[in-house]
């Protein structure tokens, strides 16, 4: 979502203005250093900002640095919190200080960005995602912070990951939720509450001071009462009022394409109860099926810059996942089938010849290429693995000023 941060950086004017990234969701994770770290260096890298974090790890925080964290929130153009978990983040913020500074943020002007955990919190109730979904706990709400409702007058549960297909051979559309258990969160709602729901990789922006409400990114935005939806696809623009005219028209029994209404702006199609929101994105697994299927068939032909070239989009596919918060079973097999493919080429490097370093050439210089790649980005668990290959394969790296060369152990 690098191009919609910038665009939203864009609004506040070309000069540098006070930006922040609010820890809170993630707070309670023993890498939340890491993670604060790896967000910062999105932002400089990426959409070249800088941004600031406050750090709100609890409400048991001392005074000083609960200050510090709110001053900081006060002070910025820009503040955006993420992924971890709603719950935890709820039990933090519930009665304390971060919701009015939040609050205050899009009142006074300033840009509030919330994606995954964070966005669960925004609407008048809240999915406690990881309890449901991983220990088992009835389906039902949290009051959320609803500051979503004051802003826009839009009374809303808002989920995020709305099209969801990690589970594979189960249903976790709707932030995991899957049709069944979103259907028993839905008879429970608040009247006059309706689910907005944002797809994986996309971005929904309420712009104000215009009041309209656009779509981008790889997806929709789907307004959803009691099982009838209507999408508003990637490239929307609307009125935010046509978001409630929608939900209204859907809670009286309707059936709602918005683009058979002149001067709403944007083209829609209406959803039917169970039907799935269209995805443009690739799921992960079958990505890593088609890349890791490129590497082996480069393989069999003994083209190890074909091989190299798989491998390293595998890499920027898990990185691009990453980056965006998700954390699923999928993104683990991901990281194990790249690990064993620069496995494999490192036991193809091994293969002897009439004269050796001829045959392993070409597969040494792409794993080290790899390695290369892995040092840059600072990943030294991938960087050690390659070594580690080519030397269980006879291979010696020697890392010098001008970068890495290699001779055959013995030679």
């Amino acid at each position: 979502m690098a191009k919609v941060h910038r665009a939203l950086f864009e609004r506040l004017g070309p000069e540098p203005v006070p930006a922040v990234i609010l820890d809170t969701p993630y707070g309670f994770q023993e890498n939340a250093d890491e993670l604060s770290a790896r967000t910062v260096r999105f932002f400089a890298e990426s959409v070249g900002r800088e941004v600031g974090v406050a750090v709100y790890r609890s409400r048991d925080v001392d005074a000083v640095t609960a200050a510090t964290a709110i001053a900081r929130i006060r002070e910025a153009r820009y503040v955006m919190a993420g992924p971890g978990s709603p719950s935890y983040a709820l039990r933090q913020w519930v009665d304390g200080p971060v919701p009015p500074a939040l609050a205050d943020r899009v009142r006074d002007g300033g840009i509030l960005t919330m994606a995954s955990a964070a966005a669960l919190t925004l609407g008048a109730v809240t999915i406690p995602v990881y309890e449901i979904y991983k220990v088992g706990a009835d389906p039902t709400w949290l009051p959320g912070l609803d500051i979503l409702g004051p802003a826009t007058g839009l009374h809303a549960a808002v989920v995020p990951h709305y099209d969801n297909a990690e589970g594979g051979n189960h249903d976790t559309r709707f932030c995991y939720m899957g049709e069944r258990r979103l259907r028993m969160l839905e008879r429970q709602l608040p009247t006059g509450t309706f689910i907005l729901g944002v797809d994986s990789h996309t971005a929904l922006v309420l712009d104000l001071d215009r009041r309209t409400a656009s779509v981008s990114g790889l997806g929709g935005v789907t307004v959803r009462v009691d099982g009838r939806g209507t999408v508003f696809p990637t490239g929307s623009e609307v009125g935010i009022d046509v978001l409630a005219d929608v939900a209204r028209e859907l809670a009286a029994g309707g059936m709602v394409d918005i683009g058979w209404e002149p001067g709403w702006g944007g083209t829609g199609r209406a959803q039917r109860p169970g039907e799935a929101a269209q995805r443009s994105a690739t799921p992960l697994g079958d990505e890593v099926a088609e890349l890791e299927g490129a590497f082996v068939h480069a393989m069999g032909l003994g083209e190890s810059r074909d091989a190299v070239a798989a491998l390293l989009d595998l890499d920027s596919a898990i990185e691009a996942r990453i980056r965006a918060g998700e954390d699923s079973p999928d993104l683990d097999n991901a990281r194990s089938t790249f690990r064993a493919l620069i496995a494999r080429l490192g036991e193809t490097a091994a293969a002897g010849g009439a004269d050796p370093r001829s045959t392993v050439d070409p597969f040494v210089e792409a794993l080290l290429s790899l390695r290369a790649r892995a040092r840059e980005a600072r990943d030294w668990a991938t960087a050690d693995l390659v070594r580690d290959q080519l030397t269980a394969a006879g291979v010696e790296v020697r890392d010098g000023t001008d970068g890495s060369s290699w001779v055959l152990s013995g030679s």
